[in-house]
């Protein structure tokens, strides 16, 4: 990559993140072109110029978290770490976005989610057979139930996953996020001392 290309290429991640940051902690619609411009310290018509629109912008926002999203469960999956404390990081990295994210720009992301964009289900062909691997770690470490089937794991996630798609759902489930993360983890019955 030449000079220009990787100036290029930095220009358009400051504007990602400046935007991403706005729009975590104002939502989407408080904030304007300039306001990101600014933060990311290029002008309005570069942003034009690398995205064509603010719906474009948006788009390619949700894209990025959606991939930093996928490499911070990776990176968490592929640690030494033993099986609970990979859990305990799984839960604590959804509580604390579920914490930050504004509601304004959660409901966004679960409307791009839900309206057929298949770029979340690119992401979730991507995790599912990361989870197997971490429960099937688990089962070898004595933490998962031996007993159960990969396909009912499977099972449960996908079923999870088409009904938070629902919007009368989804604009509820941020608030339960690590509920959510812990019952699937944990079931009902709760975390066993190990």
């Amino acid at each position: 990559m030449d000079g220009f290309q990787r100036r290029r290429e930095q220009k358009k991640f400051n504007i990602l993140e400046a935007a991403l940051a706005l729009f975590m902690e104002y939502g989407v619609q408080k904030i304007s072109i300039g306001e990101i411009a600014k933060k990311a310290n290029v002008s309005q018509v570069t942003i034009y110029n690398y995205f064509e629109s603010k719906h474009n912008l948006i788009h390619e926002v949700f894209v990025y978290y959606i991939d930093k999203a996928l490499d911070e469960f990776e990176q968490i999956l592929a640690s030494n770490m033993a099986f609970p404390e990979k859990i305990k990081q799984l839960m604590f990295t959804k509580n604390e976005t579920a914490k930050q994210i504004h509601e304004d720009f959660y409901q966004y992301l679960m409307k791009e989610y839900t309206s057929g964009i298949n770029y979340m289900e690119k992401y979730i062909e991507k995790a599912l057979p990361r989870f197997i691997d971490l429960f099937n770690q688990g089962k070898e470490q004595g933490y998962v139930d031996p007993n159960l089937s990969n396909e009912a794991i499977l099972f449960y996630i996908k079923a999870m996953n088409e009904y938070i798609q629902r919007e009368d759902v989804y604009q509820s489930i941020l608030p339960l996020t690590e509920d959510i993360m812990r019952i699937l983890f944990y079931g009902i019955v709760g975390e066993k001392e190990k």
